[in-house]
């Protein structure tokens, strides 16, 4: 019963997704209200996050919860310390927030307001975030290594 009710929100949350894109295609003389491009990103990230990223995490990185972090086998309360989640993903998404702000108004004002708001989305789900999560886990098998480190010992340097 529970997996059938599980199904059924998901269900819902994307059929919400859907007329939040319908309105903001179809709406004429640009009177478009803001809820609906909130109430779209937040039903594709959600569905991204569920489905998307639940797959990545399981049949492409074949990730193992059980492993501990860098942060606890490493700990030195310098450089390596055992953080709470929300302070983790807070100092991420500052670092990952680059020219997103930049490039969607860019193209909204060149192509309209669906296309920019696609081009973010889409950008967000199948760019940034895959790059996100795989190099913050060969980071974590790497000992906590930068991509910069990782780079120097798999190329070696140049110059």
């Amino acid at each position: 019963m529970k997996k059938y009710l599980k199904n059924i929100v998901w269900f819902l949350i994307a059929i919400l997704g859907a007329l939040a894109f319908s309105t903001i295609a179809l709406s004429r003389n640009e009177s478009i209200n803001a809820v609906w491009f909130i109430t779209a990103a937040i039903c594709v990230f959600m569905i991204a996050y569920r489905f998307y990223a639940s797959w990545i995490a399981a049949k492409v990185l074949v990730i193992d919860e059980h492993k501990k972090t860098p942060a606890l086998r490493l700990k030195n309360d310098k450089d390596f310390i055992p953080t709470n989640k929300w302070i983790v993903f807070g100092h991420h998404f500052a670092a990952i927030a680059g020219p997103g702000p930049l490039v969607g108004p860019t193209l909204a004002a060149q192509f309209g307001y669906l296309p920019g708001m696609l081009w973010i989305l889409i950008g967000a789900v199948l760019g940034g975030a895959v790059q996100d999560m795989t190099t913050l886990f060969f980071s974590m098998r790497r000992n906590g290594k930068s991509l910069g480190q990782m780079a120097r010992d798999e190329i070696g340097v140049i110059g």
